[in-house]
């Protein structure tokens, strides 16, 4: 991921934008929106990637893409485009959402399962994790098949593995000892 600091000047100042017009929530969906979008589309990062590209081009079809999305967010793009910076968009919309979480007390929890998450576990999992922490939670599924089953939760510098890799290595020290 391209210069994690300028990603953070620009999440903070667009974070503060956002809270002096009221629009900070309205904002952090659009941020997630696209850096989900562009995490998905590997035609599109490549495009907002490639150096050739002329950023009228890349602000031209982000507008498009990410049509009736916040001023603030347009914004953004056009502050990109005056310093030709496309590039680290989704380094932004990233940080701008762990800011605005950070902000408002919400804090992410890393569910990592062998295969998505159905409705069941995530209520599982929640439950789980009321016992852990008092905060908002928002959770954040990611699958790794070579856990094999059960799963991995990560909050903060926490972390609980209940996975089936895990106690299968355990089982493997044991038997080596």
């Amino acid at each position: 991921m391209a210069s994690t600091r300028a990603a953070i000047r620009y999440a903070k100042a667009i974070l503060d934008l956002a809270n002096s017009k009221g629009v900070a929530e309205v904002v952090n969906n659009d941020m997630k929106s696209i850096a989900s979008t562009i995490n998905g589309n590997l035609e599109l990062s490549t495009f907002i990637q490639n150096p050739t590209m002329k950023v009228e081009v890349k602000e031209k079809a982000l507008l498009e893409v990410f049509a009736g999305i916040n001023g603030v967010t347009q914004g953004l793009f056009h502050l990109l485009f005056e310093n030709k910076r496309f590039e680290i968009l989704e380094a932004i919309a990233l940080e701008y959402s762990k800011l605005s979480d950070i902000m408002n007390g919400v804090e992410v929890a890393q569910v990592t399962t062998a295969i998505t998450m159905d409705a069941a576990l995530e209520a599982k999992v929640l439950a789980k994790i009321a016992t852990l922490s008092d905060k908002k939670i928002t959770i954040e599924n990611i699958v790794d098949a070579s856990i094999i089953g059960g799963f991995i939760l990560r909050i903060g510098d926490k972390q609980y593995n209940a996975s089936v890799a895990n106690r299968l290595q355990v089982l493997k020290r044991e038997l080596s000892n």
